[in-house]
């Protein structure tokens, strides 16, 4: 009998103990800190084999800016963090270019995850691309090596700017020295104060 008292109070202790420990698990989920964290760390992963510094040419092509609103040799605050430590550098201005970027989509050939979004392809960076832009949605093939796995791979346009864009040197917030970064639209910087 004393045995049968004692499988009551453990049962609906376990049970209380399970119900606690799967409201603590759903109250990450509905507040977004675990699903934040996990695409903040798939961001940066996919930024990680990004080539931050490259060499100071440029595709074929591609037109020297007349006017553009940041002169080479003048200094810019980056306002985008298309790498981690990038926003809020001050940039040296390397060269700027008029031309039309574009964001894409695409499976690195890799075999590494989908990059979707990616910021920024040039017009002159598009294999056989032509005097026309292209239109979001159109397939394209990559001619840079921006991140690896990027060069030949098939992507998708998903969108399309006419702009001037520039080649710049930085360091990042975090010390890392950043040399012919190759692309910062002019919609991305800031005067410095």
């Amino acid at each position: 009998m004393f045995k049968k008292r004692l499988k009551k109070p453990v049962f609906l202790l376990l049970a209380a103990l399970i119900l606690i420990l799967g409201a603590c698990s759903n109250a990450n989920d509905e507040t977004g800190e675990k699903k934040d964290t996990e695409s903040s760390e798939s961001t940066h992963s996919a930024h990680s084999n990004m080539n931050h510094s490259g060499s100071s040419e440029v595709p074929e092509g591609l037109k020297v800016a007349e006017n553009p609103k940041y002169e080479v040799g003048t200094q810019a605050i980056i306002e985008s963090d298309h790498m981690e430590g990038m926003k809020g550098a001050e940039a040296t201005i390397v060269g700027a270019y008029d031309t039309t970027v574009y964001t894409i989509s695409y499976t690195p050939t890799d075999g590494g995850e989908r990059v979707e979004n990616h910021k920024w392809v040039i017009h002159e960076e598009i294999k056989d691309a032509g005097d026309e832009p292209f239109k979001p949605g159109s397939e394209v093939t990559i001619n840079a090596e921006h991140m690896e796995g990027m060069d030949g791979v098939t992507a998708e346009i998903d969108s399309a700017e006419a702009t001037t864009v520039y080649m710049v040197d930085f360091t990042t917030t975090d010390g890392e020295e950043v040399t012919n970064h190759k692309w910062v639209t002019e919609s991305e910087l800031s005067p410095t104060k």
